[in-house]
């Protein structure tokens, strides 16, 4: 499969799940790879059946939706000895391998880097785990919720203590097996660089925890520096003021001003001019020290106009500030319609969703972000229907005959 992409040629096998390992191996599959996702028999993902909302008809939620567009799906049961040899000749023809089964899992299986790398030597294969192949937590299962709690992230997140109704929160999505995702997907492409020089591949070992833990950036560097541990900031910033929501006649913005000369033109647009001149205020170390006081200053101002009242004014002066949309609005701005963030994923037709292996109406999906101007990504392939391509695959990558292909499925291991 050639999609022209920037990755196009490059084979992956997907044999991970949920959301850490899909989302790493989607971004390839936007990018052009060829992907092809492994699924238990009668099942498949978890996340197939994480709805609602879902689609049916096609046999999959709006969850799996979100991470396995581009991507055929093959049905095969690795618990059988005929399943494994599958699994072996596919990784032989294969130029990636991603997996996030629990520490020792694929080995049980013979389906460990030591033993593919000998068979296939240019193989790059990708392990995620929640803590790593080493350590003493590296047996432990690690979901996304956890970790954020375990990595620290949570500490950060939400209403300061002193505040009513405080107490840590986690993101509303799930950051670190996204954020785990992302850094699996660039660790694959560094080992693809590095494999075209040196004609070898590699064994990449991805941990959320150690994602979370990374992700602290600059609150886990005030921490390293001063040796104190950082408060939850709710939604200011540790550093800058005033960098956070503000209350408006209508609704909420958030203000973003990371300098003195931005202030000095927040505070002609709300008529008080002179506070950028007042000694509490004129730099950004004195905002911080005097952060309560300024705030409820701003708030009882922000609290007088509309939020796009206020947001027309602000960015005219050159103030960032934006609203705080709900999803709807999100895909309602017209920024985010001009970008055309929203994209078709499912074929508009029942001949074409026949010929994709999918059912159901069309759905929409969320664009990916990368714009490469001589490789751009493309939407090749919808969610695919459990099992949709498993002959298509087999026959067209192992060469297996239709009789052989039929054996398989008589024994159980597809």
């Amino acid at each position: 499969m050639d999609s022209g992409g920037a990755l196009a040629g490059i084979r992956v096998l997907d044999l991970s799940r949920v959301l850490a390992g899909p989302w790493a191996t989607q971004i390839m599959g936007d990018l052009g790879a060829e992907v092809i996702k492994i699924e238990r028999p009668g099942s498949g993902d978890d996340t197939r059946a994480w709805g609602p909302p879902d689609f049916k008809e096609a046999g999959y939620s709006a969850y799996y939706a979100s991470a396995n567009r581009n991507k055929r799906s093959v049905t095969v049961d690795i618990a059988k000895p005929a399943g494994q040899q599958l699994i072996v000749a596919l990784a032989q023809q294969s130029d990636v391998l991603v997996e996030n089964y629990k520490v020792g899992g694929a080995a049980r299986h013979g389906l460990d880097y030591a033993t593919l790398s000998i068979l296939n030597p240019r193989l790059i294969y990708c392990s995620i785990t929640g803590f790593g192949q080493t350590g003493p937590y590296a047996p432990r299962a690690g979901y996304d919720a956890m970790i954020q709690g375990m990595g620290g992230l949570m500490s950060i997140t939400g209403k300061p203590r002193a505040e009513s109704g405080s107490g840590p929160q986690k993101v509303g999505v799930a950051m670190v097996d996204l954020s785990t995702g992302l850094y699996a997907a660039i660790a694959v492409l560094a080992a693809l660089v590095q494999r075209a020089r040196t004609g070898r591949g590699q064994y990449i070992d991805v941990a959320l925890l150690d994602v979370a833990v990374a992700m602290l950036a600059y609150q886990g560097m005030n921490f390293l520096a001063t040796g104190t541990a950082p408060d939850r900031p709710g939604n200011a910033h540790p550093s800058i003021v005033p960098y956070q929501d503000f209350p408006t006649q209508d609704g909420w913005m958030m203000l973003a001003v990371g300098n003195d000369g931005q202030f000095a033109h927040l505070c002609n647009c709300v008529g008080h001019p002179e506070w950028s001149a007042d000694a509490r205020f004129s730099t950004n170390p004195h905002r911080v020290a005097n952060r309560k006081l300024l705030v409820e200053m701003i708030t009882a101002v922000t609290k007088t106009r509309g939020t796009r009242e206020w947001t027309t004014l602000l960015e005219a002066a050159g103030v960032p500030c934006g609203p705080i949309n709900d999803i709807a609005g999100v895909f309602a701005d017209p920024q985010v319609l001009a970008r055309e963030l929203r994209v078709p994923i499912s074929p508009g037709t029942a001949a074409a969703a026949a010929a994709q292996g999918t059912a159901g109406p069309p759905v929409s999906g969320i664009a990916s972000p990368l714009r490469l101007s001589a490789a751009p990504v493309g939407y090749r392939l919808p969610p695919p229907a459990l099992g949709a391509h498993t002959r298509e695959v087999l026959h067209d990558v192992l060469a297996l005959s239709e009789t052989q292909i039929d054996a398989l499925a008589q024994q159980g291991a597809i």
